[in-house]
């Protein structure tokens, strides 16, 4: 099962995310999937871990999430835009690859038993990016959630910490 979350930045969706996580299992997962490259960063990502009792595992994985222990586990992935970050700097801002690289990483997740809540960013809806490198970020990122979207049972879209159900499954 794959649930898709999606929403601009700070509408709730990891609070909502982790919310179902918790009403589906008493021992959910996390996987983390951002690098942390400067201390302002480091602090929005000690908010999250703060927002998350004992009874979260938590994984830290910027690649090859389908490689961790997840199998038949109720597990939250937070988020596309991080996790594609990774891609694109591999690629050396590729989007045809960095997309490519996703989707068989997406395609390898969907081969497990599981429930998997995926998180990820609407850029598209923010302010339009003032260089070529951040156009082509969005774009990447809007084909990314296309996919994520199309391939999950149930998407969600978190707006004002509202959540409007876009498709069911």
């Amino acid at each position: 099962m794959l649930i898709f979350v999606t929403g601009g930045v700070r509408s709730g969706k990891s609070s909502y995310a982790q919310q179902r996580a918790k009403e589906l299992s008493h021992a959910p997962i996390y996987v983390a999937t951002a690098k942390i490259w400067d201390d302002d960063f480091l602090e929005r990502v000690k908010r999250h871990q703060d927002d998350r009792g004992p009874e979260w595992t938590t994984y830290e994985s910027y690649q090859d999430l389908h490689l961790l222990p997840i199998e038949d586990k109720v597990v939250v992935i937070d988020c596309v835009t991080l996790w594609l970050t990774n891609f694109f700097m591999d690629h050396d801002s590729d989007v045809a690859l960095s997309l490519a690289s996703f989707k068989k990483e997406i395609d390898q997740l969907l081969l497990l038993k599981g429930k998997f809540i995926i998180i990820s960013n609407e850029l598209g809806m923010g302010l339009h990016a003032d260089t070529e490198i951040g156009r082509k970020f969005a774009d990447l990122q809007g084909w990314a959630n296309q996919y994520v979207a199309e391939k999950a049972d149930e998407a969600v879209f978190i707006v004002s910490g509202l959540p409007l159900l876009l498709k069911k499954a």
